[in-house]
């Protein structure tokens, strides 16, 4: 039979299945701290601006790992750089149950850092190589989507789990499953010119629609050097300074939800935790729809002949403005209210979530891995600056100053897609 007849597989549907997973463990042993924290800082004796240091530790180390991040994921692939980035975090993970002290903590949230930097960079990767540009936006919605849709079934789940088991319980277990899934994908994953199960097909299918499955390179064993010009390049560029400040104002709110957001509901607004749990939950799903919803819909526009610029842009900027809806929490008491307000704002952020599209479309394509670096290194400032902001906002008792300040971010990420990324093309370097 021609090759020409033979139906195309999809295997890249079940690489994305398991990048999925990836994402859910991700989020989960990075947020287990925000179930953890009511108890840690009874048990430990933290105030509020310890906590608020101990929420920033993971940002600090993960952001400034980025950039190494995305050149080890170009230099020695997804298989490799997430098999020890998944098992290492994960026994970190376990070991914060062990912690004695606001130092240990703070070191050992850190270290979670230093191994989850390089996933991202090596999630947009292998979606950049498995999916042509015309479904990469509903594949980068899907990924994205576990770390809400993770945290929104996991959220009642985790709590659930540390009252039965204690704090020291629900790191010891959810670490574990990381080192269990790293081993697993250590034996599944492969690129798509490696994988045995891909038809030329498919290959064809996903390489001329714009995926980068680098035939060029398939029979080359030394990994391409690193640069200090592949630096500059990156930085360089207006469009992707767009990105990448749009990115922290996206984190921003995120990392509020990750870290502050169930000390908000049970401290300041004095709702039990139990409940707390599954309240904390609502937001989650409510972004978990907003990102499916802005992958769709971006590759249906596209699809219907809508530029690329205005498929890509129209949910990010939309998604951004309405995570200022966060600030209405400061008007209203009752919890189905407040949790209102914060479902319309994480909607929004999640609706905001295809960002990393952004990263496959406009990077240079040897520069696929060092873009996304530079890009999460930036949005990974969130995570360092936010929680620890916050609780500097917070610390007189007061949590309103800190809902208007993650409202405004929104605004000045919207600006930055509007103003500063212009039209969506890859960029073109001579190497």
């Amino acid at each position: 039979m021609n090759e020409i007849n033979i139906r195309p597989t999809r295997i890249r549907f079940t690489i994305l299945a398991a990048v999925f997973v990836n994402v859910v463990i991700n989020y989960m042993d990075r947020s287990n701290i925000s179930i953890a924290a009511t108890m840690i800082t009874t048990d430990l004796k933290l105030t509020a601006v310890q906590l608020g240091y101990i929420f920033s530790a993971f940002g600090w180390t993960y952001a400034i790992l980025q950039i190494p991040g995305g050149i080890m994921t170009d230099r020695y692939g997804a298989r490799l750089v997430y098999t020890f980035s998944l098992i290492l975090w994960s026994v970190i993970t376990i070991a914060q149950g062990f912690a004695t002290g606001f130092i240990v903590l703070f070191i050992l949230r850190m270290l979670i850092g230093v191994f989850e930097a390089p996933s991202y960079p090596t999630n947009n990767k292998i979606v950049t190589s498995w999916f042509p540009a015309r479904e990469r936006a509903t594949a980068i919605a899907i990924y994205t989507s576990g770390q809400f849709v993770g945290l929104a079934f996991l959220a009642p789940a985790l709590t659930a789990l540390q009252y039965y088991t204690g704090w020291q319980g629900l790191f010891i277990i959810t670490g574990a499953i990381g080192i269990a899934w790293g081993i697993a994908w250590y034996f599944f994953y492969r690129d798509p010119l490696e994988h045995a199960s891909v038809n030329n097909a498919e290959l064809q299918y996903i390489e001329e629609g714009g995926g980068l499955i680098n035939r060029e390179n398939k029979n080359k064993t030394v990994a391409q050097p690193f640069k200090w010009n592949d630096l500059k390049e990156v930085f360089s560029h207006k469009k992707l300074w767009g990105i990448y400040l749009g990115q922290f104002a996206l984190n921003g709110t995120m990392w509020f939800f990750l870290t502050w957001f169930p000390t908000y509901l049970v401290k300041y607004r004095g709702i039990d935790f139990i409940k707390s749990g599954f309240l904390a939950s609502v937001p989650f799903l409510s972004a978990f729809v907003g990102i499916l919803l802005s992958g769709f819909l971006s590759d249906y526009m596209m699809k219907k002949g809508v530029s690329v610029s205005l498929s890509r842009k129209i949910p990010v900027i939309t998604g951004l403005l309405l995570s200022l809806s966060i600030v209405g929490a400061n008007y209203v008491s009752s919890p189905a209210l407040i949790i209102l307000f914060m479902c319309i704002a994480f909607f929004g952020n999640g609706f905001a979530s295809i960002t990393w599209v952004f990263v496959s479309t406009l990077a240079p394509k040897h520069l696929v891995g060092l873009t996304g670096g530079v890009f999460n290194f930036i949005g990974g400032l969130a995570a360092i600056f936010i929680p620890l902001i916050i609780g500097f906002l917070v610390s007189d008792g007061d949590f309103a100053p800190a809902l208007v300040f993650i409202g405004v971010l929104g605004v000045v990420g919207a600006l930055s897609y509007l103003f500063l990324v212009g039209k969506v093309e890859r960029i073109e370097v001579n190497k």
